[in-house]
């Protein structure tokens, strides 16, 4: 009998050469889309409902069932309302490490489950690898493409359960396999965007929807008032674009560097290099490990602070309320609070933790994150 595998179709190339791959392995293969978001376009049209045809028309290319479930309620209580949360905090989330943790690798798995999946699959670059009975999360192949950043804070039943038929592909190789077979999204571009949300040219307008602004000074950590913002959720540390400095000091482009979110105050630096840009190390909360165990500490080994940020060298330890304290081997720019620390050894994805504050690489500019403490 064969093993049946629920696969996550997106309406793009990776999950169509997925769902090929695993027919051809001789899986029963069943196509999902998941629907999490509902909204339209400038057009009027959802590209959830684009995406689905485009999934659906390659399932029927396969002759493999597909379906679409809706999780609309369990994205917006679970990850857009962290989301949200998050910039209520004055930080920057990472909703995508979140929908992997909570719809793709949790709600979804439980419904394939109920449907008797063996297993599930999703069309991410990366790789699992079993290890005497514990389940390995590695790096995919392709390192320009490699998605386990967005996977840390999966669990080993997640794991356990889990198939990525393209984790050993480049994206090249995807791509010829798709032409090769005539696969009906084999062109179709990547998508960029918020993982459901969708990609979007005003990002600020799409917060305002739900979130109040309030317009506050824009300050230099080196003293003085220079302008004002728009509220600071439509800030990121180590912004360069949008802040609507001009002409003023030295001609070097200005940089977001903290933010009060009790004094509604934006401060930023002049020049790319300038010492208030950087970190020595960050506190992270809500670790997760991907062998659900924490590792011996002090651990030496690297970290991605954002996801195509090179692996940067740290050394880890583990406080007495669980948090994690990250020491960076060198000062670190622009390590943002709501983002993840995701640790790794060598191929290895250990797990990560949400960044909940950093360490100013010179003490004078503690104030502008002023919720570093350890």
């Amino acid at each position: 009998m064969k093993e049946r595998v629920i696969l996550g179709m997106s309406g793009g190339v990776d999950s169509s050469v997925s769902a090929l791959i695993l027919k051809e392995k001789g899986y029963e293969v069943i196509g999902i889309f998941m629907k999490n978001w509902e909204e339209k376009d400038e057009y009027g049209v959802c590209t959830a409902t684009e995406d689905a045809n485009d999934a659906r028309r390659v399932a029927n290319q396969l002759n493999i069932p597909f379906y679409t479930i809706n999780f609309e309620e369990e994205y917006w209580n679970r990850v857009f309302s962290y989301f949200l949360d998050e910039y209520k905090k004055g930080r920057t989330p990472n909703p995508d490490v979140m929908c992997n943790q909570e719809i793709k690798f949790n709600a979804f798995l439980d419904y394939a489950l109920k449907l008797e999946a063996d297993y599930i699959a999703m069309g991410h670059y990366a790789q699992v690898k079993e290890i005497d009975g514990e389940y390995y999360l590695l790096r995919g192949k392709d390192k320009n493409k490699d998605q386990s950043y967005f996977l840390s804070r999966i669990d080993q039943k997640a794991l356990s359960k889990t198939l990525f038929p393209i984790g050993h592909l480049t994206k090249k190789e995807v791509r010829k396999i798709a032409e090769e077979h005539n696969l009906y999204t084999a062109k179709k571009k990547d998508s960029t965007g918020i993982c459901f949300i969708g990609e979007r040219d005003d990002f600020d307008k799409f917060l305002d929807q739900y979130l109040l602004t309030k317009e506050g000074d824009i300050v230099n950590v080196d003293g003085g008032k220079i302008g004002r913002h728009t509220g600071l959720i439509h800030y990121t540390l180590g912004q360069r674009r949008g802040i609507g400095i001009g002409g003023i000091g030295t001609g070097e482009p200005w940089f977001v560097a903290g933010k009060d979110l009790k004094k509604n105050i934006l401060y930023v630096a002049q020049g790319e290099n300038h010492p208030a840009l950087y970190s020595t190390s960050l506190i992270g909360e809500s670790p997760k490990w991907i062998l659900e165990r924490a590792p011996k500490t002090p651990l030496k080994c690297t970290a991605k602070f954002r996801y195509r940020q090179q692996d940067i060298p740290v050394t880890v330890d583990i406080l007495g309320n669980g948090e994690l304290h990250i020491k960076y081997d060198n000062p670190v720019k622009a390590v943002t609070p709501g983002q993840v620390a995701v640790l790794y050894k060598n191929e290895i994805c250990l797990g990560g933790a949400i960044i909940k504050s950093i360490e100013p690489l010179e003490e004078k500019y503690r104030f502008i994150n002023p919720t570093w403490s350890y």
